[in-house]
């Protein structure tokens, strides 16, 4: 085990336990509904946690960024799916990949994107691997599951040879706005009726949609059923974040990210408490401003992770941190000596 004591500060800390933990839920969960997981790299960038959440499943991996598809292929890890949408400028970097044995499947969601990816030169006879996005709940991009320009993209990517066109994929991020049980379970059910009803749109076209991606943290830990999905995506889950824990599909004890920090000043007469962990190692993030409960820039925990009650980081700076009370009470600084350590739950963890 590390000893947090000797790490320089400021640095993000995993709990393994709580990690696994983590993992292991997720999985049993969607084994009960019959799916397997496509978890995401974008939020730990680790390929050991990847490595973990992957055992048991099919195999396959969600990035962001072809950067982290690059990263994936380098460890050995070739089945990948980039949840954001294509553009013409990284089709040279999807060609690369795929030189290097990457079974890579890119996103569009419009006729321009298809049109763009159907026309590429290829040199060689393998062709682009796509999927399209479909909007399930109008938070974001994709096409509507009833919008007949569907069977249009579909069509020019199933007939042209540049390319391969394998099904669609959709992100209920709606999810993110809920915060009772009911309402977790609404969307999960809307997100896969929509990707299920785009496929048999497509099918009934007479196109082929082998994969149907769904995918969020809160929908997968609430769908109940998941007929005719193929495939679940998600990435939080493995380290979850305050965000997750307003939203109640975990606890602040699940939380497996933080970030340790060295307490370096004080402001006695604001009751002000001075971390080297500002938003460069917190992040800008306020996803928990909206929620019942506002966490601040994060969460004060001791330097075991047990939270301290009362104090959140109120305000940030490039390399500061200012930890107050919630209350607005003044808080007697003497409580953290200059010197001590802490952990700091994170908004977001991605």
């Amino acid at each position: 085990m590390t000893d947090l004591r000797s790490l320089r500060t400021p640095c993000a800390v995993i709990d393994r336990r709580r990690l696994r933990g983590n993992v292991a839920t997720m999985a049993s969960h969607l084994s009960g509904l019959g799916v397997g997981l496509r978890p995401h790299f974008k939020t730990v960038k680790s390929i050991d946690a990847i490595r973990l959440a992957l055992e048991g499943q099919p195999g396959g991996v969600t990035v962001s960024t072809l950067r982290e598809a690059e990263h994936c292929v380098d460890h050995g890890i070739t089945d990948i799916t980039c949840a954001v949408g294509i553009s013409a400028d990284k089709l040279d970097r999807v060609v690369a990949l795929g030189e290097r044995g990457a079974d890579l499947s890119i996103l569009v969601d419009t006729l321009e994107q298809a049109q763009f990816v159907t026309e590429y030169p290829l040199a060689s006879s393998r062709p682009f691997h796509v999927l399209m996005e479909i909007d399930s709940d109008g938070h974001r991009g994709g096409v509507g599951p009833h919008d007949p320009l569907l069977a249009e993209i579909g069509a020019l990517l199933h007939s042209a040879t540049a390319t391969e066109f394998r099904g669609v994929l959709t992100h209920a991020g709606e999810s993110y706005n809920c915060f009772t049980p009911e309402c977790l379970r609404d969307i999960a059910h809307q997100e896969r009726d929509a990707a299920v009803h785009a496929a048999r749109a497509l099918m009934d076209a007479g196109l082929p949609c082998p994969v149907v991606s769904v995918g969020s943290t809160p929908t997968a830990l609430s769908a109940q059923d998941l007929t005719g999905v193929t495939e679940v995506r998600a990435g939080v889950y493995m380290t979850f974040d305050l965000v997750m824990a307003g939203i109640g599909v975990c606890s602040a004890d699940d939380i497996a990210l933080s970030v340790l920090t060295t307490v370096i000043g004080h402001q006695a007469a604001k009751g002000w408490v001075i971390i080297d962990a500002g938003w460069m190692a917190l992040s800008r993030d306020r996803g928990t401003a909206d929620q019942p409960l506002d966490q601040g820039y994060g969460l004060v925990c001791d330097l075991y992770g047990n939270p301290i009650p009362d104090l959140i980081v109120t305000e940030t700076n490039q390399e500061h941190g200012i930890i107050t009370a919630r209350s607005g009470e003044p808080l007697d600084v003497t409580r953290i000596p200059i010197g001590s350590r802490l952990r700091i739950l994170p908004n977001h963890a991605c």
